[in-house]
């Protein structure tokens, strides 16, 4: 991609080098690797002697500090703390991160699960219970380390960004710009009506991906039910950011998917109906967010392989109609709940 020239980072992650670095923490493995879905780390659930399995991640070099990360596995070991199911790292010679050949990485225990059933309104419930618990925790402090989901970083970074590295077709240039202009000035006007927002410690990227569902299972004394994974993106910023992911796109399904969401959440914590109005302005931050993502990570090797399409003329297209839309709907009436 024109302009973009970033370090593959990964290089140097062979199999032995993965196997290594948990010997090093106490782990050792019998040999066999199965990478998982991941991009911007590199994840693997790794076959242990004594039989067990285990989780390991090796974090993206220079995307988090040390602090932050730590920030990260304080947060989740807090929430295990309080019996919520949020999968937490490993504590191995009390440490949860831990550093070999150069990478840092952390273990987590195996859990295993499918796909939440989101057209269920009871599993929506569910998860609204677990979320308001994750959130009544999360607004008990603050993070110090973290970023916070704002729209500096996640607008107007990427928009200046994309632009200086030359990243869009010279012909769509202008268009492009001039439609993100009118999205990050909506998001903006979106924060104002909203009025002042608290912002709370979050999952920060709580989609149906990152939620394991098990089934109840007595010999294990597991009541089954949603299990949350990867606090990688955890950051400060309204609440709705942890429910708006999990709504379908068409507005009367979500609406009756939301007040199945709030029912279970509002049991437990309260939620601030203001915070509605930011769910289209949060869609539209993470639109913009996303084309730079995928564009600061080309020259890792697994991105072109996984986004062939990414930077072609129709890409770009698509990308602006996305964005024309999201304009009017952010001045549309929130979901009705």
């Amino acid at each position: 991609m024109p302009g973009v020239r970033e370090a593959r980072p990964y290089d140097g992650l062979t199999p032995d080098v993965v196997l290594d670095a948990l010997d090093s923490a106490g782990l050792r493995g019998d040999g066999r690797l199965l990478a998982l879905n991941s991009f911007e780390n590199r994840v693997y659930q790794v076959s242990l002697e004594d039989g067990g399995s285990v989780v390991a991640k090796f974090y993206r070099p220079q995307r988090w500090s040390d602090a932050q990360i730590l920030e990260e596995h304080a947060f989740a070991l807090e929430l295990a703390a309080r019996e919520i199911p949020v999968v937490a790292p490993l504590a191995l010679a009390a440490r949860t991160l831990h550093t070999h050949a150069g990478f840092r990485f952390a273990a987590y225990p195996r859990c295993g699960g499918r796909p939440p059933e989101l057209e269920d309104e009871s599993v929506l419930e569910w998860i609204g219970r677990f979320l308001a618990r994750i959130h009544g925790v999360g607004a008990a402090a603050p993070f110090h380390q973290r970023p916070a989901l704002d729209i500096d970083s996640f607008g107007v970074e990427p928009r200046d960004w994309l632009l200086a590295h030359d990243c869009l077709p010279p012909d769509l240039r202008q268009a492009w710009e001039s439609v993100a202009d009118q999205a990050i000035d909506g998001v903006r006007d979106a924060w104002q009506r909203a009025g002042t927002v608290q912002p709370i410690r979050l999952h920060g990227d709580c989609h149906a991906g990152n939620i394991l569902w098990t089934e109840a299972d007595a010999r294990r004394d597991d009541r089954g039910g949603p299990h949350f994974v990867d606090l990688d993106d955890a950051r400060s910023g309204p609440a709705v950011q942890d429910l708006w992911m999990l709504l379908p796109g068409d507005r009367a399904t979500a609406e009756k998917c939301l007040r199945a969401l709030l029912r279970g959440y509002e049991q437990l914590h309260a939620f601030d109906r203001r915070e509605l109005l930011l769910l289209e302005a949060l869609r539209t931050l993470r639109l913009l967010h996303y084309a730079y993502w995928i564009a600061r990570r080309w020259d890792d090797p697994a991105f072109p392989a996984a986004f062939p399409w990414f930077g072609t003329q129709r890409y770009w297209q698509d990308r602006i109609l996305e964005l024309r839309e999201q304009v009017p709907a952010m001045q549309e009436p929130p979901l009705a709940c």
